[in-house]
């Protein structure tokens, strides 16, 4: 199917934004999220979104749980909470006059051959059609071997796949410090090349069973390697009202990434 000469923009909304502190999902952020899509499209910019959230969402619903396997017990969480994250979603959408749709994917679709081609068919008719899609791992029938680092890596994938002229990582902290953040006299990096060394930069810290996989360690190695494909990226704060429209505005936010 032929490509349209729209701009595209692929999202990427984490766990951490979509959360409170108490780990509870935070419906108005979805809500915002939408609004500035729905903003974009009236300029005739088409998205993709990727968002995390589902093992949360499930966890929420299912509560504690007897299952003792970590990954038996992801999938069942991811399961319960993925349709729940949909419906949030489409009824979300729909309140904007737009449509959406989900795609879940295992690393194996992206491989050269009848998968991958399957997979930008299927991108290639919902952007057609003006079809939000919301991309997610297929977390309940994904094996090790064929699962993404996190969802920054199937991002990347997506933006690489549908030609993106750009990629929004959205976190919880407003992009590359040059320190801890909480430090005095520390400042955002505001630009960054491809092949900058950055290893000095990241402080990761740990994670609950249901937040996301992705560290700032992961996020600096996606961005940079989209960046290297000229597929300008961002890391921002996704709690930042109009976060998206800004950085397609142009506005100094976050942190930028170019080839």
């Amino acid at each position: 199917m032929e490509k349209s000469e729209k701009k595209r923009i692929v999202i990427k909304v984490g766990t951490n934004v979509l959360t409170n502190k108490d780990n509870r999902l935070v419906r108005p952020i979805i809500h915002q999220i939408v609004k500035q899509i729905a903003e974009l499209y009236e300029q005739d910019i088409l998205s993709v979104l990727i968002s995390s959230g589902s093992v949360i969402s499930g966890k929420e619903v299912v509560g504690s749980c007897n299952i003792k396997d970590k990954a038996t017990r992801r999938q069942v969480f991811s399961s319960v909470g993925q349709p729940r994250m949909m419906r949030q979603y489409y009824e979300t959408f729909h309140d904007y006059g737009m449509k959406c749709a989900q795609v879940l994917a295992t690393k194996r679709d992206f491989n050269p051959g009848v998968w991958r081609e399957n997979m930008i068919n299927c991108y290639e008719g919902l952007l057609s059609e003006g079809i939000i899609p919301i991309a997610n791992e297929d977390d309940a029938t994904s094996v090790s071997h064929s699962m993404f680092t996190d969802n920054d890596e199937l991002a990347s994938l997506v933006a690489e796949l549908i030609g993106a002229d750009m990629l929004i990582i959205l976190t919880d902290t407003h992009g590359l410090y040059n320190g801890h953040p909480d430090d005095d006299g520390t400042k955002i990096i505001r630009e960054v090349k491809a092949d900058e060394r950055l290893d000095h930069y990241i402080r990761e810290r740990g994670k609950g069973e249901a937040e996301g996989r992705g560290g700032m360690g992961s996020k600096l190695k996606i961005a940079q390697g989209a960046a290297a494909k000229d597929i300008t990226t961002y890391i921002a704060n996704g709690k930042r009202e109009r976060v998206i429209l800004d950085i397609v505005e142009g506005k100094r936010v976050g942190t930028k990434f170019t080839s």
